[in-house]
């Protein structure tokens, strides 16, 4: 096995650095909204954004004003897009079925899928308003039936996005709240005296919202790990290096962590690719973001076989992975640890995060070797009940619990299985002891 970086990012010591420093600023700023409130969420806001509005929640007013400055175009663009998003959805949701069976006579059990029952979804736009977040997680929710989607979003150049606030409306946002960052996310989960607390957090952002939102799972739900952005492209002399450096450098502009890495067993065109994200950067108007990201977090891997690739790109497990070789489908078949797959020149990852119906919000930082991205799945609850509905199953399943919790030493658990045999088959349990083998009814 020969594997051969042309190019490196920052090694993991390096990042290990950045991601401590991230952690100790977040524990302290959420301990901060924990304690003061609305106070110190509109301290972070003038601060962070220099925003400090009367209210940080859009009045019904409010957010017809800013629907009413976007073009016929630009709303009926946002509207094909949520109906993309919203049909995969609603397909996802349809393949999940509640279930109830008899597993034996008079013994049913079953689950039901049942909503969270209020989450918050947090939709970047400090540098880039995110319109496309609010369809992944806004609609998505709403297809789940979730009551109450609250939907936070920080404003952009100093004012809400036209863009991002009527994907929240249409996408069925209950409460539209105008702050960003570590506070909105802190103020969603823990609550605030004019926003009351969410059951679930969802969403992606930057490294310290997706920080923020794993020191507060256990207090409430999230989605998944979704930070900066990440891509990797797999490809073989079956495509040009244009073709490569373009969807490299188009997810590496997210921000100035963003990794972008070229996976190939062509020399000629890991070589080709180098030399065309030198010529795009010059004319690229977000160079200076895509520049910064592709010098620290941009690598290059040379593999010998395809069987190669796989492993190293099962190893990276990358957010989004964009398949152009002349075996996608096996690809297809044989990957284990990603976000999101893009098979074929002809797509793009870009097609994925804007419009074309599967959901952007996907697992970064290796989070892809144990779990997918945000789906409408991720929104429901599957919750299981049983029942006992003859005399003759609740003394059966009664002999069969006694003896197994006497088994484990639990005398308490044991009698409340020889109640049901004393009660509904007739048997004399003495207490302290496994009830005997009840035989059950023909």
């Amino acid at each position: 096995m020969a594997i051969e970086y042309l190019k490196r990012g920052k090694s993991d010591a390096e990042r290990a650095d950045d991601d401590a420093k991230t952690r100790a600023a977040v524990e302290g700023t959420l301990a901060d909204i924990e304690a003061r409130g609305d106070v110190a969420v509109r301290e972070l806001s003038e601060k962070f954004d220099s925003y400090s509005p009367a209210s940080f929640r859009l009045s019904q007013q409010e957010i017809d004003d800013l629907i009413a400055q976007l073009s016929p175009r630009e709303l009926e663009d946002i509207k094909f897009a949520q109906e993309q998003v919203r049909n995969f959805a609603q397909a996802q949701r349809d393949s999940m079925l509640d279930v109830e069976v008899e597993t034996m006579p008079g013994v049913i059990l079953g689950h039901k899928n049942i909503p969270v029952q209020s989450v918050g979804c947090y939709v970047p736009g400090g540098k880039f308003p995110m319109v496309a977040s609010a369809h992944m997680s806004v609609a998505t929710a709403s297809v789940a039936q979730v009551p109450r989607i609250i939907a936070c979003t920080p404003p952009f150049q100093g004012k809400p996005n036209p863009g991002v606030i009527a994907a929240m409306h249409l996408g069925g946002a209950h409460e539209i709240y105008v702050m960003g960052g570590i506070q909105a996310v802190g103020a969603m989960a823990l609550g605030t005296e004019t926003i009351d607390p969410v059951h679930m957090i969802v969403g992606p952002g930057n490294a310290f919202v997706a920080e923020a939102k794993r020191q507060l799972f256990g207090r409430v739900g999230i989605d998944l790990f979704a930070g900066p952005t990440e891509t990797m492209v797999i490809a073989d002399e079956t495509v040009d290096a244009e073709m490569c450096a373009t969807d490299l450098l188009g997810q590496a502009e997210h921000g100035y962590n963003s990794p972008a890495v070229l996976l190939t067993n062509s020399r000629e065109l890991a070589e080709g690719t180098l030399a065309e994200i030198d010529r795009i950067l010059q004319i690229l108007p977000t160079a200076e973001t895509a520049r910064v990201s592709w010098e620290e977090y941009g690598e290059v891997i040379l593999c010998d076989s395809y069987d190669e690739m796989l492993q190293v790109a099962d190893d990276v497990a990358s957010e989004h992975v964009q398949v152009m070789t002349d075996r996608d489908d096996w690809f297809l078949a044989h990957m284990t640890c990603y976000g999101a797959l893009f098979l074929g020149p002809r797509t793009n990852v870009a097609n994925g995060d804007k419009v074309i119906g599967t959901n952007h919000t996907l697992p970064t930082k290796k989070a892809g070797r144990y779990t997918g991205g945000l789906w409408v799945g991720k929104f429901l609850k599957t919750h299981s009940y049983q029942k006992v509905t003859t005399d003759a199953a609740a003394a059966e399943i009664g002999a069969y619990g006694s003896r197994l919790c006497m088994l484990e030493g639990f005398v308490g658990h044991a009698e409340q299985c020889n109640l049901r045999v004393r009660r509904y088959g007739g048997v004399n349990v003495p207490y302290g002891e496994g009830a005997p083998a009840v035989e059950a009814a023909e």
